[in-house]
Parts: C-alpha cells; structure tokens; sequence
C-alpha cells in the first residue's frame, strides 16, 4: 500500500483541467500544454492531488512575473535547477517563499544556497553531502536534504546506487553529520512514454524508501519523504507513493528554451 493512500481513484492517463480541457499525459509527457492562466493551473492540479502530497511548483527558466502569479494564489513552494538562477530570482521575491534546489548541485555553490534554501532534493553524493553539513554549519543552520537514487535506465540521470548509499551510511564520516537532516528520497524516471517502466522505477523507489526507513531510520520521523514525479507522470507517482511532486509545465507552460 502506497504510503499517501487516499480514497480519491486518480486517473493515470489523462489530467483535466478547471476548464474542462483533458490533457492525455501518456501522449503529452514532456510536452504538457498551458491552456489558462498559471493561477488557474496551479489551483487546478492542487484540486487532483491529496492533501498529503506537496506541490513544489518549478520555477527554473520561468521570470519573477510567473513566480508572483503562482506565489499570489497562495502557493508558497518552488522549485530550481540552477543556483545562479535561483540567486538572481531571490531578492526579486517574497522571502517567505520556500525554495527547493532539485537540479545537479556542484560542492562549489553550496555556499551560495546555504544561507536560505529550504531544501536541496538532488543530494547525490556523499562528498556533496558532507559539503551542505559544513556550510551549514558556517551558516548555523540544519539543512534539510533528500537522498537521490538513480532509478532511470538514462545513464545521464545523477544519484546514489542502494550500494553506495549503504556504504556512507555504515560510514564513521555519516554519524559525524550534524547540520543536515536527511528527510527522505528522490528519483527522476526515465523519460519516455512507456508508462509500466515509469511505474516500475517509481515502485522500485518507494522500495528503496521502506529499506532505508526500516533498516537505518526507523526513528527518525523526519525521514518521510518520497520526491517522485513531474508533469507527464505525477498521477502514477502518487500511486506509487510519491508524497512530493516537482510540476513545472504543466503551471508555466513549456521551458524558455532561450534561458
């Protein structure tokens, strides 16, 4: 049983949206389309997804003016690949804005984020690990960081082997960490409209999950996040368990590709 059961029977091969409009995600994923406005969409996938599952609304390519349209309906979360896009975005905005780093995060820019970002999604390594501990320690703060697992069979998607993340976590360097708090996984899927394989990996990350949380975290309550899904497969993810989804696309439209 996936661990956000709800009793609303979700529909995996299409999303409506408030205007009536069906967008079929099994023929459009990765080319969703933006039929009204970003507060009504941000409203409306709202309306298709428990309570229970975070929206990270992301944000990456998009202008301030998008962002504030989304921020002015109430949503406080958002989503960025690139920490220098992130910095030139910041100041412009509310501050009580929750920012997620979800892209690949190089060690050098771990001070830049450090002082403010909420959460960084894309922890892949534990030398990039052992960086965020000490930055935020400079900073006096704990950072909140999820675990990614590579789950795609892309060799281009980044993240942790079950291997590997058994050998940092049995690690003497692991129990010295003090200024991260490890709130669960992430997985990205691969890209394709194969919709059994994408359901197959994400399973395979809730499996992941349930491991880790029963073998090393049991007692850790703030260990109980499961990063999965975007806007051509967030319905499967929330099946398969997923308790936060990154949609983009589906919010903004497509990516400013000039950007």
């Amino acid at each position: 049983m996936p661990l956000c059961a709800f009793s609303v029977k979700l529909c995996v091969s299409s999303f409506w949206y408030t205007d009536g409009h069906r967008v079929d995600t099994e023929t459009h994923r990765g080319k969703p389309k933006l039929m009204q406005s970003i507060a009504a969409n941000i409203r409306s996938i709202k309306q298709q997804i428990p309570q229970s599952v975070k929206l990270v609304a992301v944000s990456k390519t998009k202008p301030v003016s998008d962002i504030l349209e989304a921020f002015n309906t109430g949503h406080r979360c958002f989503g960025e690949n690139r920490v220098q896009e992130l910095l030139q975005k910041k100041d412009l905005l509310p501050p009580d804005i929750e920012w997620h780093l979800i892209g690949h995060l190089q060690t050098n820019k771990v001070r830049f984020v450090a002082p403010f970002v909420s959460m960084i999604q894309s922890v892949d390594s534990f030398k990039l690990l052992k960086v965020i501990d000490s930055e935020a320690l400079m900073v006096h703060r704990k950072i909140d960081c999820l675990l990614q697992i590579h789950i795609a069979e892309e060799e281009t998607k980044f993240g942790f082997s079950m291997t590997e993340l058994y050998e940092m976590i049995l690690s003497e360097g692991f129990s010295k960490l003090n200024s991260v708090r490890l709130c669960g996984v992430m997985g990205m899927a691969t890209f394709t409209d194969d919709n059994e394989r994408i359901r197959k990996e994400f399973r395979y990350l809730h499996r992941c999950f349930e491991e880790l949380k029963g073998k090393y975290f049991q007692d850790y309550g703030e260990f109980k996040e499961i990063s999965m899904g975007m806007s051509g497969d967030f319905l499967i993810a929330i099946e398969e368990g997923s308790t936060m989804i990154r949609v983009g696309s589906l919010i903004f439209g497509e990516r400013n590709k000039a950007n």
